[in-house]
């Protein structure tokens, strides 16, 4: 499971130019999966991504988590998480999990995450999404597990 975890502003999720979802403030978690994968890694992301100290406290230091500051999180599926360029200009995604496996581990990481009392918005899995995103930094982080 990989994810590209961003410190947000205001993010809105759209898909056919309606509104799906919205944070605040928090987190944008862009989460791909990968064949093989099991409920393991997504409790093992859930667990990281809950208590990442990504914000910063009354110092100006990055020590707090998005619990800590009241943010949410916006979990997003994106199988191109997983797109090899190691040939050619064309991306392949053969190490992506196959659909119908990966929504399940989705879903299951972003109730992961709800279980640590943070509020969670998602998107439509498989849906062509368009996200308006204010990056607050900006700070990004990749996890793999």
């Amino acid at each position: 499971m990989k994810t590209v975890i961003q410190r947000a502003g205001k993010t809105a999720l759209y898909v056919g130019g309606q509104l799906i979802s919205q944070i605040p403030r928090g987190l944008v978690v862009y989460i791909g999966v990968k064949a093989g994968d099991t409920k393991m890694q997504a409790e093992q992301t859930a667990k990281k991504i809950a208590w990442l100290r990504i914000f910063e406290d009354e110092n100006g230091k990055m020590n707090l988590s998005v619990g800590a500051v009241g943010g949410e999180i916006l979990l997003v599926s994106q199988f191109t998480l997983y797109g090899d360029l190691s040939r050619g200009y064309r991306p392949s995604f053969s190490t992506a999990e196959r659909p119908e496996l990966a929504k399940p581990l989705y879903e299951y990481t972003a109730e992961c995450l709800r279980g640590y009392g943070i509020t969670v918005k998602t998107g439509i899995f498989g849906a062509d999404m368009k996200i308006e995103q204010y990056n607050d930094g900006p700070v990004s982080v990749i996890y793999e597990v």
